[in-house]
């Protein structure tokens, strides 16, 4: 009995030393920034003839008034566990060797804005861009949403909604729709029109005939 007692509990002993065993691998395998492989990233984006059957789906409207508009009905951003918000969250995704504080705030790593191009070491230099602007959503159809709604649209990391682009150039894009405003890196066109058309045909957004044809205009780079 007692021969049977000893064995078990160096069975249950053996069981431990492999759980501990992996904990401190998890560990290591996310300071060292090796886990961010494991960090979910926005799904590939669409063929241009998803794109494009999508757009033809979408309802063309003119767009609406700005009546009301403000950001705060847009509550972001939302904590994502582990201390990191959504913008902390899609800096470590979207950058290359990101190493953060205990605060989740990035202390050094790069970032290659698909706006233009660009490379920067700073997470300063970069801004969290909202594919589709909130303004944007607001007069073609949030503004009827549910402040939860306007949230998961805000805080949006499944839908390819959110990205770290040069500050500068997110500033110059500010809420413009594609018939206003296109990126520098005319390459990424084909992208950015068929994640513009995701993201509003997943939210039921209107489009303009101006930014339709646009759109239409951009998925012929494809």
């Amino acid at each position: 009995m007692a021969t049977r007692t000893s064995q078990m509990t160096t069975a249950q002993r053996l069981l431990l030393l492999i759980t501990l065993a992996a904990v401190v691998l998890a560990v290591f395998w996310f300071v060292s920034g090796k886990g961010d492989a494991l960090q979910p990233k926005p799904a590939n984006p669409a063929s241009a003839a998803d794109a494009r059957k999508q757009l033809d789906e979408l309802t063309v409207a003119p767009r609406g008034s700005m009546d009301g508009y403000d950001r705060k009905k847009y509550p972001h951003w939302d904590n994502q566990g582990n201390n990191c918000n959504t913008r902390e969250f899609v800096l470590k995704r979207d950058g290359k060797d990101v190493k953060a504080g205990s605060d989740c705030a990035p202390t050094s790593g790069s970032w290659t804005s698909i706006y233009d191009g660009e490379t920067w070491t700073k997470p300063t230099d970069v801004d969290i861009d909202h594919m589709v602007p909130l303004a944007q959503s607001w007069v073609s159809g949030a503004k009827s949403w549910t402040d939860e709604k306007r949230r998961q649209f805000a805080n949006d990391l499944t839908r390819p909604q959110l990205f770290a682009v040069t500050d500068n150039v997110n500033q110059e894009k500010s809420d413009k729709a594609p018939d206003q405003w296109k990126p520098p890196l005319v390459s990424f066109w084909c992208t950015y029109a068929t994640d513009w058309i995701t993201v509003k045909h997943y939210y039921g957004l209107t489009i303009t005939t101006a930014e339709k044809s646009a759109l239409s205009d951009m998925l012929g780079r494809c």
